[in-house]
């Protein structure tokens, strides 16, 4: 992990807009009267393809235009910081209106007396397929509005609920590239093959949310107390389009592919990139633009079309692209009408299938469980095996993700990593030990990681010995007594912290474990950055996260104590937007390729990137550009290819049976290289550090805000030219996995490097006299510094 201390500003736009949906501006299509009714205690609203009964009791049901109840809940609950959850036991319905006239229904709930002063009333209103349900609370100052939920029971759906974030590209501000945010989330439901359902929410976790209750926080009421609100929808369209259209928002714009993943499996394949627009505003003529950029900055595609779109519709265009020979190819898409428009981004990538070979001895993992199993489970588990992934962290029956039975079915290897207490008893971390093994064995895991980054305050090996007492050596001396053969690793620490590691092997930690396990995390340094001296700064800017100076310093410590199998069970490359402390899309790929070229060369037994979806647990796909956690994947938020993806699988279908030979000296001392073996001949890893080992300098940075480059922009402006020997063709392969082959000319080949790490076939080691490995051949040209910015 990293320390996080940086914010965005609000934008005016996602402020406008939540603005607009709670003063309920909606346009669905042409509004139909309303039509209001009470008798017998019950109180009906009726408009265009929608209704509302509410009863005594509480009951609310939401019916569609046939009558037929779609959704009926009777309850709202509370949460207060001293007092706790309360939940409402009746309410009373009455016909009202709201301030502007529009007929309402009024619901004053009760709640026991433990709920003391608390009151909540609903105010629900219908419009054409749409129904406006707020709710204002009153109480204790102890009230916690995140604790706000409603109840509501689907009735018959012909599918499952889901969770659907709705987002908006927004162009920075202070420069840098676009990125997503969230306008709100929905919980959608479905009733046959037309029929859609869902409720809107400015904010509500998925995590929070269940077949009876829905997660709606309150926000702070001017008048005092607080209000949550969702609106409900019945629509024929998807979620995106429904939330645009409902919210008045003028245009707005959701792309989607024919590819599970945007990934096609070879050159030349036919790409189907569908653009669905939907106007929340009157009719109107638009312009639809399309542009798609390779890696290297290509233009791919270029094209306009026109049309025109109905009020409150939606319109839809299908664009026919050729799949790119190799890479990833970068697509935006941008809707134009007047003044106003709309854009989206996605990732479109060749990813052919492949063969590994290397089974238990590969060492590519990943850090979490497959929490966000879109389009599928099935579908997810493909793609992984695809990329190289043949171990998960954690997985055990009734756990978060998948359970272990779904990867023993693949031959993916499981282990477990579960999270002690170290402010416990000796007996409750006996009982907590032998608890947690049991569910280690049960579940068949390889490894049982004992905690995760325990080792807080960071560098001052604090912590060490009451993890070693309350944590790690009741598991070893209950796996003493069972016989268990699970082996056993330490908390993944936060960093490579070298005075913890220190005061856990003084304790006597060393001889408890079979695996070492650390998180380096990494901040704007490349990932074979080793920090000069060993005061490491943990601040938000230290130097104590790198990459490669702490597994350098983890080998001197186990060249003293002892070897240990080194487990990196959280590997990262985030790339939240415009933040210099963070990777760039362009750099987290490269970083990828050589930090798991580097793991391999140092005899990492296993690296487990965290994660593979950008997405924050609990509120799966909801953007949320200011958050670091939610950056960390090797996936895009609409489930599309990073170029992080591709540099992963590129790294394991190059190393899954490499064997690492030694690092490669030049006479130019910032000219690095690996050399390993496989099984077609060698394939070297070679890059320059002239531009040093610190990212996102260039440019006006303010704060912590770096106005990033695109993807395709080369960001290495010195260019050093190595001439080598070679008798055949040398093939080079970049990070996301682009082949261009280097003619040889007189009996040698010119490589061009820079910062960016490359994989080269075809060249011809050496181990001289001396034992020192390098190129046949090897002559280093003066460095040219490019002055155009533009990727060669």
């Amino acid at each position: 992990m990293t320390s996080e201390a940086f914010s965005r500003p609000a934008l005016d736009r996602r402020r406008f807009l939540g603005a607009a949906l709670a003063a309920g501006v909606v346009l669905v299509a042409e509004s139909t009267p309303i039509a209001a009714h009470a008798a017998a205690g019950d109180v009906t609203l009726t408009a265009g393809g929608i209704s509302l009964l509410a009863s005594v009791g509480g009951r609310l049901a939401i019916r569609d235009a046939a009558g037929v109840t779609r959704s009926a809940g009777s309850k709202f609950q509370v949460k207060d910081s001293v007092t706790g959850i309360h939940v409402s036991t009746g309410g009373t319905p009455t016909l009202s209106a709201l301030p502007d006239g529009t007929p309402a229904i009024r619901m004053d709930y009760t709640f026991d007396a433990a709920a003391g002063p608390t009151g909540v009333t609903g105010w629900f209103s219908a419009g054409t397929s749409h129904a406006v349900l707020e709710w204002r609370v009153t109480g204790a100052d102890t009230l916690v509005p995140d604790g706000f939920l409603f109840s509501r029971a689907i009735q018959a759906p012909t599918a499952p609920d889901d969770y659907i974030a709705i987002t908006q590209w927004v162009r920075d501000a202070g420069g840098g590239i676009p990125y997503e945010d969230t306008l709100g989330v929905a919980h959608t439901s479905t009733w046959g093959t037309t029929l859609h359902g869902l409720f809107l929410l400015d904010r509500s976790r998925q995590a929070w949310t269940n077949a009876t209750w829905v997660h709606a926080p309150g926000v702070a009421d001017p008048a005092g107390g607080w209000t949550s609100r969702a609106d409900f929808f019945f629509s024929e369209t998807r979620p995106s389009a429904t939330a645009t259209i409902g919210r008045g928002r003028e245009l707005g714009l959701e792309l989607t592919t024919d590819r599970d993943f945007n990934l096609y499996e070879s050159a030349g394949e036919q790409m189907e990139l569908t653009a669905l627009l939907a106007n929340g505003g009157a009719a109107r003529s638009i312009d639809l633009e399309l542009w798609v950029r390779g890696f290297d900055g290509v233009l791919l595609a270029s094209t306009t079309t026109t049309g025109s779109v109905a009020a409150a519709a939606t319109w839809q265009h299908t664009f026919t692209l050729t799949a790119p020979a190799g890479g990833i190819a970068l697509a935006e898409v941008v809707v134009k009408s007047g003044d106003d428009e709309a854009f989206a981004r996605t990732n479109l990538a060749v990813l052919p299938s492949y063969d590994y070979q290397a089974g238990a001895d590969s060492m590519f993992g990943i850090a979490n469980y497959p929490w966000l199993q879109r389009p599928s489970a099935d579908a997810l588990l493909d793609l992984w095996q695809k990329v190289g992934i043949s171990l998960v962290r954690i997985a055990y029956d009734g756990g978060p993700g998948l359970p272990p039975a779904s990867f023993d079915a693949r031959g993916i290897r499981h282990n477990i990593e579960l999270q002690p207490s170290l402010d416990v008893t000796d007996a409750e971390a006996a009982t907590w030990a032998a608890d947690k093994l049991a569910v280690a064995v049960g579940a068949g895991a390889g490894y049982f990681e004992v905690g995760n980054e325990l080792n807080r305050p960071f560098n001052t090996g604090d912590a060490a010995q009451g993890y070693l007492d309350k944590a790690l050596r009741p598991v070893f001396d209950r796996r003493a007594v069972t016989g268990d053969a699970v082996k056993l690793m330490n908390d993944g620490l936060a960093g490579m912290d070298k005075p913890w590691v220190e005061n856990f092997i003084a304790g006597g930690g060393w001889d408890l474990i079979d695996a070492f396990a650390y998180h380096p995390g990494r901040g704007n340094f490349t990932a074979d950055y080793i920090p000069p001296g060993d005061d490491w700064n943990t601040g938000g800017d230290g130097t104590y996260w790198n990459f490669y100076g702490g597994l350098r310093q983890l080998k001197a410590l186990m060249a003293e104590h002892g070897e240990k199998e080194i487990w990196l069970t959280e590997a990262y490359a985030p790339t939240k937007p415009n933040s210099w402390w963070h990777d760039t899309y362009r750099h987290a790929a490269e970083n990828v390729l050589l930090t798991l070229a580097l793991a391999k060369a140092e005899g990492v037994r296993c690296v487990c990137w965290y994660q593979f979806h950008d997405s924050v647990l609990g509120m799966s796909q909801a953007a949320d550009p200011d958050n670091v956690e939610y950056h960390y994947g090797l996936m895009n938020r609409d489930l599309s290819p990073k170029p992080s993806l591709l540099a992963y699988a590129t790294a394991a279908r190059t190393l899954d049976q490499a064997a690492f030979r030694g690092q490669l000296t030049f006479a130019d001392p910032q000219t690095f290289g690996l050399w390993f073996d496989i099984p077609t001949g060698p394939a070297v890893v070679l890059w320059n550090r002239a531009d040093g080992y610190q990212l996102n300098t260039a440019g006006q940075r303010t704060d912590w805000h770096f106005p990033a480059p695109e993807v395709w922009v080369d960001p290495w402006p010195t260019k050093t030219t190595v001439v080598v020997a070679a008798t055949t063709s040398v093939q080079q392969v970049d990070a996301v996995g682009q082949v261009r082959q280097i003619p040889v000319t007189g009996g040698n080949v010119t490589l061009t490097l820079d910062g960016a790490p490359r994989i080269y076939y075809g060249l011809t080691p050496r181990t001289d006299s001396q034992g020192h490995h390098t190129l046949t051949g090897t002559r280093t040209r003066r460095p040219n510094r490019s002055t155009t910015g533009d990727h060669r």
